[in-house]
């Protein structure tokens, strides 16, 4: 029978973290550990490492409020992170282990947000369905607009038109590299444009 372990995370552990990320069926450069700890300021890692004998099969990119975890609020998207050889009963059993020290560590909730799919480098559904057996409550969903470049999606006619139009009022379309114009006519006063509509000005 195997054994799993969780532990939480370390500098010590950052090469072990980033080469399994790198490997990883549902991971994203969003979990390295050099773009994690940008935000280290902001948030306070509770990183987490599953074992199964001995070797890492699974990581939770994670941070702490209180007595709460949650998958890492400096990323859009967070969760299990499991290895390509992952099996659903093994990672159901890692999954428990996982929940087990957050009890034994006396936190109260664990709030995740699931990786998007599309992502995947192999099928990884297999969270969605241990949350679902767990009874988890679901607080929010979010919609996404994915575009499968293999197979194109038809221009509605209204769209058409409304190309056909910008091409007769001469808009064009190009690459640029005057990032300074960027900054200084669009970036900033946007930006500015936010900060004061955000303070009630």
């Amino acid at each position: 029978m195997s054994n799993y372990r969780v532990e939480k995370y370390t500098k010590e552990n950052r090469l072990a973290w980033d080469t399994f990320i790198s490997g990883a069926k549902n991971a994203t450069f969003l979990f390295a550990r050099d773009f994690m700890e940008y935000h280290s300021d902001r948030f306070t890692d509770y990183s987490l490492l599953v074992y199964k004998d001995d070797m890492l099969y699974a990581v939770l990119p994670a941070n702490i409020v209180g007595d709460k975890l949650y998958s890492h609020k400096g990323l859009t998207y967070g969760s299990l992170v499991l290895s390509k050889s992952a099996k659903l009963l093994y990672t159901f059993e890692a999954f428990k282990a996982l929940l087990a020290f957050l009890n034994a560590k006396a936190i109260s909730t664990l709030e995740l947000r699931n990786i998007p799919t599309f992502y995947n480098t192999m099928p990884s559904d297999e969270l969605s369905y241990f949350l679902f057996k767990a009874n988890a409550k679901l607080i929010k969903r979010d919609a996404l607009m994915v575009i499968d470049t293999t197979n194109k999606i038809k221009f509605q006619k209204n769209r058409r038109e409304g190309i056909n139009k910008a091409k007769r009022n001469g808009l064009t379309i190009a690459v640029d590299d005057n990032f300074e114009g960027f900054w200084k006519q669009i970036l900033i006063p946007n930006l500015q444009k936010k900060t004061r509509c955000g303070s009630g000005s």
